[in-house]
Formats: C-alpha cells, structure tokens, sequence
C-alpha cells in the first residue's frame, strides 16, 4: 500500500511545512522587534492601547469619611433613599421586606422591632454609626456574608455620606 515514494512525498511535505512557518517565525521576529531577544527587548512597532492613560486616571486620593459625612447634604441624600424605599421605610415601628430606618444611625444593629432579621445579621454586634452604615452600604454582601439584602452596593462615598446624613435626620 506504501511505497517508497510515498512515503518519501509525506516526509518532505511535513518538512517543508516546518520550514515554511519557520521562516515566517523568522520573518515577523525581524519585523516587529529590534534589539536583542526575551523580556528586554523593543518592540520595534506598538500598536496604542489605551492602558497607561487608565492606569494614570485610576489614582484618586481617598477623602476620610468623617470628612465627607461632615460636608454632607441631606437634601442630595433625600434623592438617593428612593432607591432604598422599595423595601425600607422611615416611620418608627413600619418594617417593609428591610427593617425600618428611623432612627437607624446610631441604634443597635439588628434592633428593629418586630424585624426578622437574616441569621448573618443576628452575629453583627454593635450599632449603626455612620462609619459602619457606609461599609454596609459599600458592600452589604461584603460587610456581613450571608445577608438576605439584595442591594449590590453604592460605590460612591460622597453618595453614601448623604444617604446617611439623611437618614440621620430621622429619629436622631
């Protein structure tokens, strides 16, 4: 079935294939670096990615948050509780699917009356201080795993200092 020239035709295609995407190994290494090879060398063309200019734009220097708690404003806070009232609400004593919020700054955690609170919230010991609202509301998943609070977080710690600033108005 084989014979010696086919066999001879198989090997010298293989070869030639070989040599083939060698020699455009090659061919791209000349075209594209200059220099030396490995870690060190140039790269003779850079194609614009955007990548340091992210990276320069990601460094902003942190404000302390008792800072932004003291220059905060209720009123913009007022705005950012609607998405909270879907299932919180500010009357003492009227739990919606969260706890009530009156009084909420300061006030033990996990004390809202007639509340049943998710197990993960039972194991929170202290209170509400407006440094413990703000990691909450960063990240409620983060600050106490095993919620039942779906809430994903409010990135900005301007926003979350006039939520709380807010929410300190009531039953303060």
């Amino acid at each position: 079935m084989f014979d010696t020239m086919t066999i001879t035709k198989a090997v010298a295609s293989v070869c030639g294939a070989l040599l083939v995407f060698l020699m455009g190994a090659w061919l791209a290494e000349t075209l594209y670096h200059t220099g030396g090879h490995g870690k060190d060398a140039e790269q003779a063309y850079v194609i614009p990615t955007g990548e340091d200019d992210a990276a320069e734009e990601e460094v902003v220097e942190e404000v302390p948050f008792a800072e932004l708690f003291a220059a905060a404003d209720p009123a913009a806070g007022e705005r950012l509780f609607r998405a909270c009232a879907a299932c919180h609400k500010l009357e003492q004593g009227a739990n919606g699917t969260g706890p009530y919020l009156w009084g909420v700054v300061g006030r033990p955690k996990h004390a809202a009356e007639g509340f049943g609170y998710s197990s993960a919230m039972m194991e929170q010991e202290g209170e509400w201080s407006p440094e413990n609202l703000d990691a909450f509301l960063e990240n409620p998943k983060g600050y106490t795993p095993g919620t039942a609070m779906s809430y994903n977080g409010m990135r900005d710690a301007g926003d979350r200092a006039n939520l709380i600033a807010y929410l300190a108005t009531f039953g303060g």
